[in-house]
């Protein structure tokens, strides 16, 4: 077991997670008793969104092929909720669920969910202080021929970066994100992310990461989140939805 001490004196634990453990879900209202399964239909899905941007069937071949996985999602789409279910899951107890580390409160990430057909996932790991994220990019997440696409690793950088926040105890929604892009990232091979505070302060905290593939850096970022608490972002999700539905409701008609 280790332990760093957090901002606020509290020492935070973490147990070693090894890359190829899978986090336990059973908590999750929509998933008890279904883990395995919702993992399957995820990964399936993956497969499809990787074989549609890679093959070229015939276009009678296509259209069958459409018809049969509307059917599919029709099928499913009979078993959405009248009300949505969370996209996260809380802490047991003082600290992380089994003393882990974030991706096991976000089972529908989009960077690190197991249950997100979008995500790869992202394997998450840490070395205190240092936050640590595992990726090998498909041609699904391609940008220029044989790269990964620099809006992917952005995206990705948020996550780690944000999950070195955590260890520190100094979590908060995203103010800035800065990068520069040192060399292609390739496709097709690990990406290893690394991440840890700079600074942190009563109401910002700041941290840094890079990328190593193949032994060479390829992309280094800055990052810069406001210290807020889940309650604080909740609200400020809450009170931009109100602000929206206004702006909407408040539109004159045939204006946009």
């Amino acid at each position: 077991m280790l332990g760093v001490w957090g901002p606020r004196g509290r020492k935070v634990l973490f147990a070693p997670v090894g890359r190829d453990e899978v986090p336990s879900f059973e908590r999750h209202p929509t998933l008890r008793g279904r883990q395995a399964e919702a993992s399957d239909l995820a990964d399936v899905l993956r497969r499809l969104i990787r074989l549609s941007v890679s093959t070229a069937p015939s276009a009678a071949e296509t259209s069958a092929l459409t018809a049969r996985l509307t059917t599919v999602a029709d099928e499913l789409e009979t078993h959405v909720p009248d009300l949505p279910f969370p996209r996260f899951m809380t802490p047991q107890g003082d600290g992380l669920p089994g003393n882990r580390l974030l991706g096991d409160l976000m089972p529908f990430d989009l960077i690190v969910g197991r249950f997100n057909p979008l995500a790869l996932p992202v394997t998450l790991d840490f070395d205190p202080p240092k936050a640590l994220g595992y990726a090998t990019f498909d041609i699904g997440y391609e940008g220029a021929p044989g790269c990964v696409h620099g809006a992917a690793l952005a995206a990705t950088f948020d996550i780690i970066l944000t999950a070195a926040n955590a260890i520190a105890e100094a979590t908060g929604p995203t103010v800035r994100l800065a990068f520069r892009y040192r060399r292609p990232t390739l496709i097709g091979e690990e990406a290893v992310f690394e991440a840890w505070v700079t600074e942190v302060t009563d109401r910002r905290v700041f941290s840094v990461g890079r990328i190593v593939q193949g032994g060479i850096v390829t992309v280094e970022a800055e990052g810069e989140f406001a210290v807020i608490d889940s309650a604080g972002v909740d609200r400020m999700a809450s009170g931009r939805r109100k602000s929206f539905d206004g702006a909407v409701t408040d539109t004159p008609d045939g204006q946009e």
